[in-house]
């Protein structure tokens, strides 16, 4: 399996590079993000690392944007400083699957690795996932629908829902909903509340919950 790192940070991408090479994988390292393009437009990567403040014309989320126009639809994982909700939203908008935030420890590297090629997460060009118990979600359109009728959610619901989805098959912690729904720490109770509120729009079990971890769906 391919991984394409863009970070410019040298000694952080060579370190990265090397955690995946003993992993098993076969990587290559770029640090401007021009060159990055062309490489990944030309070669056949499997998953892609990019950190978004990097040297050349684009940044990271510009990039990906590009690259998703060219249809090129290999899984993305953004790394980078950048925290707050207008920067989460610009990146799932140009098609990531998740992010890392640094500083990170390379196990954090490899579990958020295994998992988008575990859940093989859906990008923004995929317009239509299937999901269990006969449900559809609509990316392009934010809607969930049964059986062709839509389920009317909140804006919050929904964004419960799309992390839901995109780490479908694996458990959600709350410090996964801090980060990407809310964009701060909240009261677990608080969440709860609100997963159990799309619950309840919900046929029984397709939220499941991890006691005192997170929610999942299944694949």
């Amino acid at each position: 399996m391919k991984i394409f790192i863009l970070e410019d940070e040298k000694t952080l991408g060579e370190s990265m590079g090397e955690f995946l090479e003993d992993m098993g994988y076969e990587v290559t390292h770029m640090v401007n993000s021009e060159s990055a393009f062309d490489a990944i437009y030309a070669n056949a990567y499997d998953l892609l690392l990019l950190d978004v403040n990097v040297h050349g014309k684009l940044n990271g989320f510009e990039l990906l944007s590009a690259l998703r126009k060219e249809k090129i639809e290999v899984p993305a994982i953004f790394i980078t400083s950048l925290n707050n909700i207008e920067d989460l939203t610009e990146g799932y908008s140009s098609g990531c699957c998740d992010y890392i935030r640094k500083p990170f420890e390379l196990a954090e590297l490899q579990f958020r690795v295994e998992q988008v090629i575990k859940t093989q997460c859906f990008s923004s060009s995929q317009s239509m996932i299937k999901l269990a118990f006969d449900y559809k979600y609509d990316t392009k359109k934010m809607q969930l629908t049964l059986n062709e009728e839509v389920i009317l959610l909140s804006k919050t619901e929904t964004k419960l829902l799309e992390l839901l989805i995109k780490k479908r098959g694996s458990v959600v912690s709350y410090e996964m909903f801090w980060d990407e729904v809310w964009g701060e720490w909240i009261e677990p109770t608080n969440i709860r509340v609100q997963v159990g509120s799309l619950r309840k729009k919900l046929a029984n079990d397709f939220i499941k919950n991890a006691r005192g971890v997170g929610y999942s769906i299944d694949l």
